[in-house]
């Protein structure tokens, strides 16, 4: 069965909700996030692309199942530490829209399914006459004794799009890694472009 990609509404999101919030688990369970969530800490931060008029929501179907989703929404409607690096260079948030996450499942890599979720989210930026596009990616040091030795980044991929790291722009962020009892803050490395 093909995949198909659809921008979801808002309603169609929350219907969504708990779906994308499981995928968004699995995933990131992976590195380089090793992220070890929970349903409940996913359900607040989701809730923030149901507040946000602007955002947007991409969910990749194989018939019925959710087997990806992307999402982004305007760069001031996101964590102020993730726009500070931005502001700190002169940019108005109010001209940049934000590529928050893609997820996929692994099966269904390599099919285009992440050309259609930056076609979708470039798409709505351009309608809301946002002017920069910008997404982070997690750094963890190449020694990391988690990291496997198969891993290959996404950065040419992302190339490709026409977007490049800002050198030395970094944000961070915290979550709890698997393993972990606790939150520790993670370096980010901005990306951008302009459309």
């Amino acid at each position: 069965m093909s995949v198909e990609v659809h921008v979801l509404t808002k309603e169609g999101f929350a219907a969504a909700l708990d779906d994308v919030a499981r995928l968004r688990i699995t995933v990131f369970r992976d590195w380089p996030y090793l992220y070890d969530g929970d349903l409940e800490y996913e359900r607040k931060y989701l809730a923030a692309y149901l507040d946000s008029p602007d955002a947007m929501v991409a969910g990749a179907f194989d018939g019925a199942r959710l087997v990806g989703c992307s999402t982004a929404a305007p760069m001031e409607d996101h964590a102020e530490e993730l726009g500070a690096p931005l502001v700190a260079l002169g940019y108005d948030l109010t001209q940049v829209y934000y590529c928050a996450e893609s997820v996929l499942l692994p099966d269904y890599r390599g099919r285009g399914i992440g050309h259609a979720f930056f076609d979708a989210r470039e798409a709505r930026a351009r309608a809301l006459g946002r002017k920069y596009m910008a997404f982070c990616s997690v750094k963890r040091p190449d020694d990391h004794p988690l990291r496997p030795a198969t891993f290959r980044t996404n950065d040419a991929f992302w190339h490709g799009r026409g977007y490049a790291p800002l050198p030395g722009v970094m944000a961070e962020f915290s979550w709890r890694d698997i393993g972990m009892t606790a939150e520790t803050r993670k370096p980010l490395q901005v990306w951008f472009r302009e459309l």
